[in-house]
């Protein structure tokens, strides 16, 4: 965002940049939560030993979801088929690899009412969570911007002016978390 006001924009700058960082971070922790619907980026958070290397899956394999609730392991590698079915096993998805010898399959169950109301609980603590982050984000701006009035570099309508604009700011990428928090929602709930 762009201040009319020069001495704000570092401040406002680094704030947008946080805010922006918080946005993808929250994108990608609700892509690797198991919804009942099957996504590749389920497994971007495994991490496979791979000759003595903790690997990230996609750098090992080809993923792919040729139906709904399938998910296709494909290795480039034969030899490290029985590194991946390991991680997956241990990782903290609740899947049971099925491994064929060329490639695994993983078969993603349908929630049950119940579940999907305990994911919905954690999707809106995690959009909490992120939602302080930005507000923190906010505050260490609005600390600098005051501190630049004290030091007599900005005036005090100055300074208002430059709290409107991150308070602008802020109200921009929460509506962010919130769009996000109610995609995964209807993600959660429509399966």
């Amino acid at each position: 965002m762009t201040s009319p006001i020069p001495q704000l924009q570092p401040a406002l700058t680094e704030a947008e940049d946080k805010m922006k960082k918080s946005i993808e971070r929250i994108r990608q922790e609700f892509a690797s939560l198991r919804t009942g619907r099957a996504t590749g980026t389920l497994l971007d958070h495994i991490k496979v030993d791979y000759y003595g290397t903790h690997t990230p899956l996609k750098q090992l394999a080809a993923v792919s979801v040729p139906e709904g609730r399938t998910i296709e392991v494909r290795p480039w590698d034969a030899g490290s088929l029985q590194a991946i079915e390991k991680a997956i096993q241990t990782s903290d998805l609740g899947l049971t690899p099925n491994n064929d010898g060329k490639m695994i399959r993983l078969l993603v169950p349908t929630l049950t009412e119940e579940r999907r109301k305990e994911l919905v609980k954690a999707v809106k603590k995690i959009a909490e969570e992120f939602r302080v982050s930005i507000r923190n984000d906010r505050r260490d701006a609005m600390e600098k911007i005051k501190k630049a009035e004290k030091d007599k570099t900005l005036s005090e309508d100055q300074r208002k002016s430059g709290e409107h604009v991150l308070q602008q700011l802020t109200d921009a990428y929460i509506k962010r978390v919130d769009e996000a928090l109610a995609a995964k929602e209807k993600d959660i709930l429509e399966i």
